[in-house]
């Protein structure tokens, strides 16, 4: 009876388009990456790209236990980044500032839904498979290379990851991060599968470059969909050190 209950309620539920399911890396996102941190016993995550703190709310949602920094350029989400991280000891905010290849300043594109917001210009492929994403504007912001902010986060205890979120921008952030990514025990980065941003690198090279720099593809999670087609325009890639299970290789 309490079986043919459960099937009725979930039925039900999905009529409404919603989907119950119970928590595990296979069908939660931030609970695989969560498990892929406590499998490598890594407590710091540097947050590139943050937004209002969507990544680091998820994450702690699940049970991180870790410290998180997060990194954002925008001023709104950067004020609501600050808000959400209030309460919570663990999560440290950077001052305003993007993440790239240069100490300094530049201009960034401001989309009407924030998350698309990014320092390349936008793509038609990505305008009209994500309503409301159009840029809308354009701000200067300050600039710092990984390498250079990074260190303040960092002590010789920590095993940390580096979660980069940054719009086709990632290349750049890796260019600006070369002594920190060399520490890292791990990446977290979204990769695009077709052009979305003028002059963004591709799939193969992001995982053709962390492969180099000592990295092993260890999982992958659905990211930006084209709800006209379902063709998969962006995914979400974990990547650790290979030195950490060569045992597995």
């Amino acid at each position: 009876m309490v079986k043919i209950i459960n099937r009725f309620i979930k039925n039900s539920i999905r009529k409404l388009g919603i989907d119950i399911c119970r928590l595990s890396p296979s069908v939660n996102p931030a609970f695989r990456l969560l498990k892929g941190l406590e499998h490598f016993g890594i407590d710091l995550v540097l947050d590139v790209g943050a937004n209002k703190g969507q990544f680091a709310t998820e994450l702690f949602s699940v049970g991180y236990q870790g410290r998180i920094v997060s990194f954002e350029p925008l001023v709104d989400a950067h004020q609501a980044l600050v808000k959400a991280a209030a309460s919570l000891s663990r999560w440290d905010i950077h001052p305003r500032s993007a993440i790239g290849d240069i100490d300094g300043e530049i201009e960034f594109n401001i989309a009407g839904n924030s998350v698309s917001s990014s320092a390349l210009p936008m793509l038609d492929a990505h305008a009209t498979a994500a309503a409301g994403s159009f840029y809308i504007g354009k701000i200067k912001v300050p600039s710092a290379r990984l390498d250079a902010v990074a260190e303040t986060y960092l002590s010789s205890s920590n095993k940390y990851l580096i979660k980069i979120d940054t719009q086709g921008f990632e290349w750049s952030v890796l260019d600006g991060g070369p002594q920190t990514l060399a520490a890292a025990a791990g990446v977290h980065c979204e990769l695009s599968l077709v052009p979305l941003y003028e002059g963004q690198r591709l799939w193969m090279e992001m995982i053709d470059r962390l492969k180099s720099a000592g990295f092993m593809l260890w999982s992958i999670q659905n990211g930006f969909t084209d709800q006209r087609s379902g063709r998969t325009l962006q995914i979400d890639a974990t990547f650790f050190r290979i030195d950490n299970y060569a045992h597995l290789t």
